[in-house]
């Protein structure tokens, strides 16, 4: 009896595994830039979010201070320069001087710590006209940050709030700074785009 004559094995040719690696290396290829995309994708949105939640803290600290002005009258209690709003606001222990500026294409809030004496809040409002960024108390709390405009609401009407407001005469006749507005709105470029927010103030003794 003869046994039937095995078929000679057929393995792949050089063309053919050639042409698989090729194809393997393309899908590869197609694999890792879906990946990519997916990677780069999901970091800018974490990073959107990041931000916005870094805004929204931001403007909660400015409604924040701008709610809990104090005004003793000793140094003025909202002033304007057309870089940098500075403020006094009670806080734990007294009172504290703030300052928000637009600096190096960001926005900074820098925080005085809190004082008692009239003395001191007047030493921290000089110190905080010539702010370098470096200070203790200070933060930068808005990266890509643009122009920055603030304007007062004073009688029936929003107004440039460089202006000269309305002077406060003591019991004796004499003058006493400037009433504070009713109301404070900020505009404020945030990467290209322009932030508003107003805010209404807590009415002060006085006025």
């Amino acid at each position: 009896m003869r046994l039937p004559a095995s078929r000679p094995s057929h393995g792949f040719t050089l063309v053919e595994v050639l042409v698989a690696l090729s194809i393997m290396a393309v899908l590869a290829g197609m694999a890792w830039r879906g990946v990519d995309a997916m990677a780069r994708s999901r970091s800018a949105s974490n990073e959107a979010v990041e931000r916005t939640l870094r805004l929204q803290t931001a403007i909660a600290q400015w409604e924040q201070d701008l709610l809990s002005l104090h005004n003793g009258r000793s140094v003025p209690a909202l002033r304007f320069d057309g870089a940098t709003l500075r403020l006094t606001r009670e806080t734990d222990g007294g009172v504290a001087l703030v300052a928000w500026s637009l600096r190096d294409g960001a926005w900074w809030r820098w925080a005085s710590p809190a004082v008692t004496r009239v003395s001191e809040l007047q030493e921290h409002w000089l110190r905080s006209q010539q702010l370098i960024g470096n200070e203790p108390g200070t933060l930068k709390v808005v990266d890509e940050a643009g122009a920055l405009q603030v304007y007062f609401f004073r009688g029936n009407a929003w107004a440039n709030a460089q202006s000269a407001g309305d002077t406060v005469v003591g019991e004796r006749g004499v003058a006493e700074g400037e009433q504070l507005p009713t109301g404070v709105r900020l505009v404020l470029g945030v990467r290209g785009t322009p932030l508003t927010r107003d805010i209404v103030l807590a009415p002060q003794a006085g006025q």
